[in-house]
């Protein structure tokens, strides 16, 4: 039998029920799950002689969970900034992506985001890229959790040549790699201007027969929306609507430029939204409605979009502005309290993949994705309310500690599994490479 661990945390932040903080108490984790929560006290006397580490000054929160981002895109970090989303896309990214991306660019940047987002607390990713394969190698690699988005667009890259082989690269990967315990899937389909109805359709179907999210950029810009106007005569909600899409499973990246009426229908249909401030705010694409979507009852998850559209893959950034930006959007200083920022984060991300009954809170029976935070820097003292100073005061270089699975993969804001000094080599060498296709 594998060895218990008893990790005692001067605070447990179980983020259920919301807003709730247990004061000393000790999460007890074997086998890779939590096996219970309780006071230290009772711990020390119930679990006598087990193997046990203490953190006097951190609180210890369920891992983070990055519900949208393109993990490779790590490599063009900086490449093209302060550009509108489309020049952005067509002028610079997709060219370079024609040149350079392969499984190997994949495999590099990945693990370049995987270590970045593991020292950031974060333990699973919901990624949307090619060479979904590579991408997963990364992360397996790293001892973190990903959600592999199966990718279906409509033109050529140097993974697939048409919208049949996309899926059938992906659904092959799914057969090959669904019992791995740090794996999952969704189906992913670009964005309403990169997918056809026809394709739309073929996925709406594998969805039902598969019982797997769908995860899709929609309503980023207003652009986009005037576009499906005069292309399908409709905009891309009611499109995908139309196409048998809207459902518990969708995953809507972005959702910026929503009427009232569009997040009564997303509530409705009980889908789930991926709300990526930073990005949103760097492509000056909008202000997403949060305020109106947390009061409708839609889940909201958090995501960073990709390096190369924020340029940090940072959810402790992504908790803060999400709830300030939610207060000024919406006129009222009560808009997504700290809770409801955290929850986002994380239980907020496994409801969207429909992983909530395994992970996003620290409960028993659920894995043992955790985080250790230290509030003991002068720079966050006092300590009055830990989740407001989680949200609003802390950030990524307080995260010591990381575990997923039960796994140690941070110690000491060291990481376990990967190589620094090798990873840093391929960025400089992906660096040259990209900069010399240029001239």
């Amino acid at each position: 039998m594998t060895e218990r661990q008893l990790i005692n945390a001067r605070w447990v932040v179980p983020v259920e029920p919301a807003g709730a903080v247990l004061e000393r108490h000790t999460v007890v984790v074997q086998a890779g799950r939590i096996e219970a929560v309780l006071p230290a006290a009772q711990a020390a006397e119930r679990y006598a002689g087990c193997a046990h580490i203490d953190l006097p000054g951190h609180a210890l929160i369920p891992g983070l969970f990055n519900a949208h981002t393109h993990a490779a895109m790590a490599l063009m970090r900086g490449f093209a900034d302060d550009l509108p989303l489309m020049r952005w896309l067509e002028e610079h990214v997709w060219p370079v992506e024609a040149k350079h991306v392969s499984a190997e660019f994949v495999k590099d940047g990945t693990l370049l985001a995987c270590a970045e987002m593991l020292r950031g607390g974060v333990t699973c990713f919901n990624d949307m890229y090619f060479f979904p394969e590579a991408a997963l190698e990364a992360a397996v690699q790293a001892g973190m959790r990903a959600s592999l988005g199966l990718i279906v667009v409509e033109f050529p890259s140097a993974y697939a040549s048409d919208p049949q082989s996309y899926l059938a690269q992906g659904l092959a990967l799914r057969d090959r790699w669904r019992e791995h315990p740090l794996a999952s899937f969704c189906l992913a389909p670009h964005a309403p201007y990169t997918v056809s109805d026809a394709t739309f359709r073929r996925v709406a179907q594998l969805a039902a027969e598969l019982e797997l999210p769908v995860h899709v950029h929609v309503h980023e810009t207003a652009d986009e929306v005037a576009r499906s106007v005069a292309e399908h005569g409709v905009r891309p909600l009611a499109r995908l609507e139309r196409l048998g899409l809207l459902g518990p499973n969708l995953i809507a990246v972005h959702a910026v430029h929503l009427t009232a009426q569009e997040v009564a229908l997303l509530a409705k249909h009980r889908a789930s939204v991926v709300h990526c401030p930073s990005s949103n705010l760097k492509l000056a694409s909008g202000f997403a409605p949060v305020a109106q979507l947390l009061a409708a009852g839609v889940n909201v998850a958090l995501g960073t979009d990709g390096a190369a559209s924020n340029n940090r893959l940072d959810m402790f950034t992504e908790m803060r502005l999400a709830a300030l930006l939610a207060k000024a959007a919406g006129g009222d200083a009560e808009a997504m309290p700290a809770h409801a920022a955290l929850r986002a984060a994380t239980l907020g991300g496994a409801i969207a993949l429909g992983a909530e009954a395994r992970f996003g809170s620290i409960a028993p029976g659920k894995a043992a994705d955790l985080v250790a935070v230290g509030l003991d820097d002068l720079s966050l003292q006092p300590v009055y309310d830990v989740v407001s100073h989680l949200v609003y005061a802390c950030g990524r270089e307080h995260v010591s500690d990381v575990w997923v699975g039960g796994e140690r993969v941070l110690r000491e804001r060291q990481l376990t599994r990967v190589d620094i000094a090798d990873l840093q080599g391929r960025a400089a060498l992906w660096q040259t490479k990209i900069l010399n296709s240029l001239k």
